[in-house]
């Protein structure tokens, strides 16, 4: 045990121990950022207003349609040099070389993103910045989809109800629709959430070395020239802690996403809210 500790806690596995920090802290952010583009999303596609329609049911078909490897790999190098294009038209006016010079793209040094002096943390979280817009871009487009369909299930005659002892419609929408709504789309909604988690890996795609890039490095065999503690081929096993690490994080999911639709049914009339009612009686 002495020797595994030591083994587990070498510079090589701190950084393994910094990646699931990461994939918790990039799901943390993205959830609540793709459930928030998406619940525009879906709010647009329901509009009223014709344009915004076309933008909202566009976003969802659009981005719903292409797989997410290819999208990651598009929408990252395409918002990177969008982004440094834009800030050379700022930084750097007097510039006229062509950005495209062949294959290779080529900005002004001032115009680098990040730039060529900024540390290894600058580096990462610019690349992780890039991940959290990409992953909630994509999975907003989803939930968007989700939600969009939670909406059209709530009956029509409860808004028109509403309107009907003098409520607006944004009042009908924020006071009748929304609440619930939430019953209709949790079941959606949490595979999503499932989706999500499971799409972690794709990481390595964005230049962020994840919890599945370090398990293959480090099980992989070692020479003493690479580290203290050179081993056989042990990949299995680092794959085997990550089969554990993710059916335990998808179980603990599944029990607070239960929890939260008991509480969101309670009292609805629906088929939980049936069976909770008859339950309590």
């Amino acid at each position: 045990m002495a020797w595994l500790g030591c083994y587990l806690t070498t510079p090589k596995h701190m950084a393994l121990w910094e990646s699931l920090g990461t994939v918790l802290l990039l799901l943390a952010i993205t959830a609540p950022a793709a459930l928030l583009m998406g619940f525009g999303g879906a709010s647009a596609a329901r509009s009223r207003i014709p344009p915004l329609r076309w933008i909202g049911k566009t976003y969802i078909a659009l981005v719903r349609g292409v797989p997410d490897i290819a999208f990651f790999l598009f929408f990252v190098i395409a918002l990177d040099q969008g982004i440094e294009y834009a800030r050379q038209l700022i930084l750097c006016p007097d510039w006229h070389e062509p950005v495209r010079q062949g294959n290779d793209f080529i900005v002004c040094p001032a115009a680098k993103m990040p730039p060529g002096t900024a540390s290894a943390f600058v580096h990462a979280a610019y690349s992780f910045a890039l991940a959290v817009i990409t992953f909630a871009i994509v999975f907003g487009a989803f939930a968007a989809n989700v939600l969009y369909g939670a909406m059209q299930a709530v009956p029509r005659a409860q808004m028109e109800t509403a309107e009907a002892y003098g409520m607006s419609h944004r009042q009908a929408y924020w006071r009748v629709l929304v609440p619930q709504m939430w019953v209709y789309a949790l079941p959606g909604l949490s595979n999503l959430w499932m989706v999500l988690i499971k799409a972690t890996p794709l990481l390595f795609l964005l230049g962020v070395e994840d919890i599945v890039y370090w398990a293959r490095e480090l099980g992989g065999a070692k020479t003493p020239m690479f580290t203290s503690y050179p081993h056989a081929d042990w990949r299995v096993w680092y794959f085997a802690g990550l089969l554990i690490f993710y059916l335990l994080f998808t179980r603990a999911s599944e029990l607070v996403l239960d929890r939260i639709m008991a509480r969101l049914t309670f009292g609805q009339a629906t088929t939980a809210g049936e069976r909770q009612r008859k339950g309590a009686a």
